[in-house]
C-alpha cells in the first residue's frame, strides 16, 4: 500500500477552513495545500502584513484576518467578527523555546499562547464548527518527564524554555482528549484531532534568544529537517482523513521525526483523564471562556 501524501487530499471545495499561524512554516505549507484542492482558507495571523505576504502565494480562495493568540481581547474579538459556518479549525500557531515573558493577559508566553489562546479561540469558535478541529502539538510534550504544573502554570521561580514548551505541547493534547470527551457527552458531530509535525524546518525554532541554540538549530534545520510541506502532511491527514477521535497523527519515519503520517501514541501524562480535566477547569478560569455545548449524557 502507498505512503500518503498530499496528492491524496480530498476534494474540499465549498469547505471553508481556519488555520491560526498561516504566514510562513507548516502553517502556510498546510493553507497552500487545502486551497489547493478548493477549500478557503482563512489565514489567522498576528501581521496582517505579513499574512497579506503570504496569502498571495496561496492557489485558490483565501483570507487574512488578524488573531494574536497572546491577547484574549484579540481571539474575542477574531470570534465575535465571525458569522459563518467553518468547516475545519486548525490550531497551528505557537512559539517555542523562547526566553521567559507574559502574555498581554499576564500568562506565561508559551503556556498563553500555544495553548490557552487555542483553547479560547476553540470554545468561541465551537457552536461554528461543522466537521473537526485540529491542534498541533510536538514530541516535545514527553519532555520534562511529562509533567504539568498546574499549580505554578506560569512556572513562577520554576521557568525554563524548554519546561514551558514542553508544558504547553502537554496541553495541547490533554485539550484534544478533554474536547473530545466534551464532544461526544453533548453528542456532536464535531471531532478533535491533534497531530505533531517531526522535525520540519520553520522559523519556529528561531526565537530562542541564544545564538548557541540558534547556530545549533540552524544545523538541524539544514541537515536533519524536513520540508514545511512535509512536515505539514499529519496535520493534512488529521483534517481531512475519516480517523476516531482524539486521533493523534504523527511521521512514520525514525522517532517519527520525518515521513507520511500515521496514527502516533502519546506519553501515559497524555492520556492522564483527571489531569485533562483538571486542566480544561483551570484554562476555563484563566480565560473566562467554558465549553458552550450542553451534554446530552451527562
Amino acid at each position: 500500500m502507498s505512503k500518503w501524501t498530499a496528492n491524496d487530499l480530498p476534494d474540499l471545495t465549498g469547505r471553508t477552513v481556519i488555520v491560526t499561524g498561516a504566514n510562513s512554516g507548516i502553517g502556510l505549507a498546510t493553507c497552500r495545500a487545502l486551497a489547493g484542492v478548493g477549500a478557503h482558507v482563512v489565514l489567522a495571523v498576528r501581521d496582517l502584513d505579513r499574512g497579506r505576504a503570504a496569502a498571495v502565494t496561496v492557489p485558490g480562495s483565501s483570507e487574512v484576518r488578524r488573531l494574536d493568540l497572546a491577547d484574549l481581547s484579540s481571539v474575542r474579538e477574531f470570534a465575535a467578527g465571525w458569522g459563518d459556518e467553518v468547516s475545519i479549525l486548525i490550531n497551528n500557531a505557537g512559539i517555542m523555546i523562547v526566553p521567559e515573558g507574559r502574555t498581554a493577559d499576564g500568562f506565561e508566553r508559551q503556556f498563553g499562547t500555544n495553548h490557552l489562546g487555542h483553547f479560547a479561540l476553540t470554545n468561541l469558535l465551537l457552536p461554528r464548527i461543522t466537521d473537526r478541529v485540529v491542534t498541533v502539538s510536538s514530541q516535545a510534550h514527553k519532555w520534562d518527564q511529562g509533567r504539568m504544573y498546574l499549580d505554578n502554570p506560569n512556572l513562577t521561580g520554576q521557568y525554563t524554555p524548554a519546561r514551558a514548551y514542553a508544558q504547553s505541547k502537554l496541553s495541547n493534547l490533554l485539550f484534544t482528549s478533554e474536547l473530545q470527551r466534551r464532544l461526544t457527552r453533548a453528542g456532536s458531530p464535531v471531532r478533535a484531532y491533534a497531530a505533531h509535525p517531526g522535525y520540519a524546518a520553520t522559523s519556529l525554532q528561531s526565537h530562542s534568544g541564544s545564538r548557541v541554540m540558534g547556530a545549533l538549530m540552524q544545523v538541524g534545520n539544514a541537515v536533519f529537517a524536513q520540508s514545511a510541506e512535509s512536515g505539514a502532511l499529519p496535520t493534512l491527514y488529521a483534517a481531512t482523513q475519516d480517523l476516531p477521535g482524539d486521533s493523534f497523527v504523527g511521521p512514520d519515519g525514525l522517532r517519527e521525526m520525518r515521513g507520511a503520517p500515521k496514527l502516533v501514541d502519546r506519553s501515559a501524562a497524555a492520556e492522564n483523564v483527571e489531569t485533562a480535566a483538571r486542566l480544561w477547569d483551570l484554562s476555563e478560569e484563566l480565560t473566562g471562556v467554558a465549553f458552550p455545548l450542553t451534554a446530552q449524557n451527562p
